[in-house]
């Protein structure tokens, strides 16, 4: 590989020496040769008998043209033919472009005939590169043509992408059928244009500098892939994003942070109403077992505890300080704890970046970085760490414990994981404020969450990422152990403005988030209601064994739209084996409907309901369950409920374990039925065919992406 990236360097050191942005189309062409991506064969012949040979060993059909720095306009002196298909052919043609071009213009400087191989037929596709202020290197796929600047049906992955992803880009436009010849066209060589999806992402991997590359029209063909032009712009200024820090460094410092044995309270009151009061209140009442430090100019005490003038008075260690004083004063305190060796500064105020004063948020960033403290905000609510019994913010405390880790970037979303937590009875293992992000982010919460024992789902709200690349290599990482969902806001143009007015956050191109979550392994959430329900389902469930699933309904209508959720979730609705369904039919009624979904009809007595779930989770081939319940005087919703958890219950014991979800259609007793069937291991949602299934897909999307089916 050293003498292709000397090859590279040689081509990139003469356009920087001419201060030049872009390659031209020869160099694109030594760039490509380098790499070993195919552009089509050419070189120049000085005599007929030349042409011929040269074109014998490039394969026909081939184009001529005559090469003299005198003849601008090629085509109009006649020194161009195109569609040549043998070697005698060449030679005579050689003849003709050298008869013409002296007629044209007798004392032109004629330097030969350059000889280019014809690219026909197959399909125009596009293989690129962008530099992304948060991702960094992308690789794209596209179809070539008009229609991809309408469509925009265009694939990315990070690069460098693996062969892998490069065959997975092949499947993720839309109009990948065309791939596999449709109408008679013939399929594309596949390894062939992976291979140049990987190459590309290697070369731009190799050199930063090159910020964007086209390969626009690619020709793929049953037997290849070779790339008709090349256009490749680079900027030598362009810097990467530092390396973030090793993953070890990382835990450590979060382990302080949200389980620590002191916590100091910058600004503590004694005032009701002040922040600075709510987070001692919540400190104290949520039952944190850890020492106080109140911290106040002139203060003797704070609500029973000892106050101190300076984190620098009080004679222990401090972990980690909350800080609800004015932005304007947080650098001086910071500097403090800084002096004082604390590892962390949880930053409650608000009236930094976010409120045009980028200044004061790069000042507390220098301080931070001076005294390696790690910064959480500003602009939070602060934070939950529900197995230290920690509310270190201003926020209502919190106590349901349990074991999903929600985060958000903004305030207000913080507010709405606390209440339906609280609502739906979701235990927490923790809820984190990140705010403006001056330093810890996303990927820093999910190095501690990967490792913390108490917590086995990560949800997180954000509107931006600011290093892309790094969260998506936690995310890779950490996915494989634990589901990871990520709910991001900002995804259309109009919502993008609202996020970069809101935390100095612009939105990227969602197709780029969509792509990357998924190499990531991240169960993206579509809205607030899906990342809140996710947190709470997904972790309900148990991993399914395989992608199996059956519709068990006593309402034909819910497994009508059961189905259609199926489809839309990405779940494959089993196709019932004859003996299976012979089965089921013993249980059902005549004129109730066996196949899948499974109608055993409103008029069914409690017993159909037990009987049949109970064959659903004993067939081995049956790997997922959804159920569809429908209120009557026959099976009333808690009589439902109860039988449904006690049939999972008494399968358990039997070692049947199956993800199982259900919808609840009825009268407002359903309400209580679902709490019921959730509280025991069945998420079930009334009036709603969707959630129930969404649910599942998210598992299985987990799943498929942890290697588990």
């Amino acid at each position: 590989m050293s003498n292709s990236k000397d090859a590279v360097r040689k081509v990139l050191d003469q356009v920087k020496a001419d201060n030049r942005t872009s390659l031209t189309a020869p160099e694109g062409k030594l760039v490509c040769d380098a790499y070993g991506i195919p552009v089509p064969k050419e070189g120049v012949a000085k005599s007929a008998g030349e042409a011929g040979k040269m074109a014998s060993a490039m394969g026909f059909p081939v184009v001529m043209k005559i090469v003299s720095p005198d003849i601008l306009h090629k085509t109009e002196a006649g020194g161009v033919i195109v569609g040549l298909k043998t070697a005698e052919e060449a030679e005579k043609a050689y003849e003709t472009i050298l008869g013409n071009a002296k007629k044209y213009k007798s004392d032109a400087k004629i330097e030969g005939v350059q000889v280019q191989q014809m690219l026909a037929g197959g399909t125009e596709v596009i293989v690129g590169s962008i530099t992304d202020g948060s991702f960094g290197k992308l690789v794209a796929f596209g179809l070539g043509g008009v229609l991809v600047e309408v469509l925009k049906d265009i694939t990315f992955r990070l690069a460098p992408a693996s062969k892998e992803d490069a065959l997975s880009m092949l499947d993720g436009i839309q109009a990948h059928e065309i791939l596999k010849g449709v109408r008679g066209g013939e399929p594309v060589n596949r390894p062939a244009l992976a291979d140049v999806i990987v190459k590309v992402s290697q070369l731009v991997t190799d050199f930063p500098e090159i910020v964007e590359l086209d390969l626009n029209p690619v020709f793929a063909t049953p037997k290849g892939a070779t790339a008709a032009d090349v256009r490749i712009v680079v900027d030598f200024a362009y810097v990467p994003k530092p390396k973030p820090r090793p993953t070890e460094e990382i835990v450590v410092a979060m382990n302080r942070i949200m389980q620590p044995k002191a916590v100091a309270v910058v600004g503590a009151s004694a005032e009701d109403g002040k922040i600075g009061n709510s987070v001692m209140k919540n400190l104290i009442n949520g039952g944190y077992k850890g020492e106080i430090y109140p911290i106040h100019p002139k203060a003797a005490e704070i609500l029973g505890y000892k106050a101190y003038k300076s984190v620098k008075d009080v004679p222990g260690v401090i972990d980690v300080a909350v800080f609800a004083i004015p932005a304007k004063f947080v650098a001086a305190a910071l500097t403090e704890c800084g002096e004082k060796k604390i590892p962390g500064a949880v930053l409650i105020p608000s009236g930094f970046a976010e409120a045009g004063a980028p200044e004061l948020q790069a000042e507390i960033v220098e301080v931070g970085k001076k005294y390696d403290i790690r910064l959480m905000g500003p602009n939070i609510y602060g934070f939950y760490y529900t197995p230290a019994n920690l509310c270190a913010t201003f926020c209502t405390a919190y106590d349901v414990k349990g074991h999903a880790a929600l985060s958000s970037q903004s305030g207000g979303i913080g507010m709405a994981i606390i209440g339906f937590s609280r609502s739906a009875k979701m235990g927490v293992s923790a809820i984190v404020g990140l705010g403006n992000k001056s330093d810890i982010d996303e990927d820093d919460l999910l190095a501690f969450f990967e490792q913390d024992p108490n917590t086995n789902l990560i949800a997180q709200h954000c509107e931006d990422l600011k290093d892309g690349r790094a969260f998506a290599e936690a995310a890779k990482r950490v996915s494989k152990k634990k589901p990871v969902v990520v709910l991001k806001a900002g995804r259309t143009s109009a919502g993008a403005k609202a996020a970069s007015s809101h935390t100095g956050a612009l939105a990227g191109n969602d197709r780029i988030y969509e792509d990357v979550f998924k190499q990531s392994g991240v169960i993206r959430a579509r809205s607030l209601r899906q990342l809140l329900e996710f947190a709470r389902g997904v972790p309900v469930l148990p991993t399914p064994k395989g992608e199996n699933v059956l519709i068990i309904t006593g309402a034909g209508g819910s497994g009508v739209l059961l189905s259609d959720s199926c489809v839309d979730n990405g779940l494959s609705l089993m196709s019932m084996p004859p003996d299976l369904d012979a089965a089921f039919r013993k249980f059902i009624p005549p004129f109730g409907a066996a196949g899948n979904p499974v109608d055993i009809t409103g008029g069914e007595p409690p017993i159909t309901y037990v009987n049949t779930v109970k064959l659903g989770l004993s067939d081995e081939r049956i790997h997922a369950l959804i159920l569809g319940y429908w209120h009557t005087i026959v099976t009333p919703p808690m009589v439902f409920a109860r039988n449904m958890v006690e049939v999972k219950k008494e399968m358990e014991a039997k070692g049947f374990v199956k993800p199982m979800v259900a919808s609840l259609a009825g009268d407002v007793e359903v309400e209580e039925a679902a709490e019921y069937l959730y509280q025991n291991g069945i998420p079930a949602y009334a009036y709603s065919t969707e959630l129930p299934v969404e649910v599942l897909g998210a598992k299985y999307k987990w799943a498929r992406g942890a290697g588990l089916l």
